[in-house]
């Protein structure tokens, strides 16, 4: 059977945060977010991690990585040039930031030559969402079916603010049918709303959200290609314009390619955005490893 892999998104600037985040220890031995992430992969099953990144970052990476990997799992660095898979287009000399998560993915292509699951760098998934992954993946998957992992929205807030989150739009058989991004999602007086066109609107808060974790037949790069070049078309000259991956998955139902099944997990999830964040992420951790999740030091 062929093993899937992950890939990490992980060329981000990190503007908000102020440094380099996707590299910066947590855990007790000094583990960036990324290393549970791969940890929790590994014991999935999955066969392979594929960095995304800027080729300016490839020491930073390699140095914290590769040799602790050696012998567990195979490696492949990837960077997102931003003048890949252009299909002739020129890259505006106003643009600056990268083409978007979606073209991230792309820049894959080349290297991925089996399904796979898709993860941000500073996003702390959780064990059940790896295990499902994997098994969709190696019993599920084909071109005419795709899964994202679906996240309970309580467990995705904020104790220190409120947070954007892509609710998913689920059918009656579990698909997604599309995904709405809403803004300033917090609790108040004890329900969760979001924020639209300045009025406060109630969302469920078992509502399903989008966390930026998929899994993909290795089909999808062909899908993509074709949408990104459609994408240029239209947007090349906007210099903020951006190809995410919910574009390739909304359209993908849309136009009848196939399906994307939500699966469920009631992982907690955690992540960095401001340097704020760093402490209950290093609490959190901390609070795994002393139940016995994670041992104290994941590479030892």
């Amino acid at each position: 059977m062929v093993k899937p892999s992950l890939l990490i998104l992980a060329a981000g600037m990190a503007s908000r945060y102020g440094s380099l985040k996707q590299i910066v220890g947590f855990g007790p031995a000094g583990e960036t977010i990324m290393d549970y992430s791969i940890y929790d992969a590994i014991r999935a099953g999955f066969g392979k991690i594929v960095f995304i990144i800027r080729k300016d970052f490839a020491e930073d990476f390699k140095a914290r990585f590769d040799a602790k990997l050696k012998g567990k799992v195979e490696v492949e660095y990837v960077f997102q040039e931003m003048d890949a898979h252009m299909n002739g287009y020129s890259v505006p000399s106003e643009r600056s930031k990268p083409w978007g998560t979606a073209h991230a993915v792309l820049c894959a292509k080349d290297v991925t030559r089996e399904p796979f699951a898709v993860i941000n760098a500073d996003d702390f998934y959780g064990k059940d969402a790896f295990v499902k992954a994997y098994e969709f993946l190696t019993k599920d998957v084909n071109p005419r079916l795709y899964a994202i992992i679906g996240y309970k929205l309580s467990n995705t807030l904020s104790d220190h603010g409120t947070v954007s989150r892509g609710v998913c739009e689920v059918d009656g058989e579990g698909y997604l049918a599309g995904i709405n991004e809403r803004t300033k999602i917090g609790r108040v007086n004890g329900k969760v709303m979001y924020e639209e066109d300045g009025q406060s609107v109630e969302v469920p808060e078992n509502s399903s959200v989008s966390m930026n974790f998929w899994c993909f037949d290795q089909d999808v790069f062909d899908v993509t290609e074709r949408m990104f070049h459609a994408f240029l078309e239209k947007h090349r000259n906007e210099p903020k314009s951006e190809f995410f991956i919910p574009i390739v998955a909304d359209q993908y139902v849309k136009e009848g390619s196939g399906k994307v099944k939500v699966i469920p997990t009631q992982a907690q999830w955690f992540g960095v955005t401001y340097k704020e964040d760093a402490p209950v992420v290093k609490d959190s951790i901390d609070k795994l490893v002393a139940e016995g999740e994670y041992p104290s030091d994941l590479w030892g």
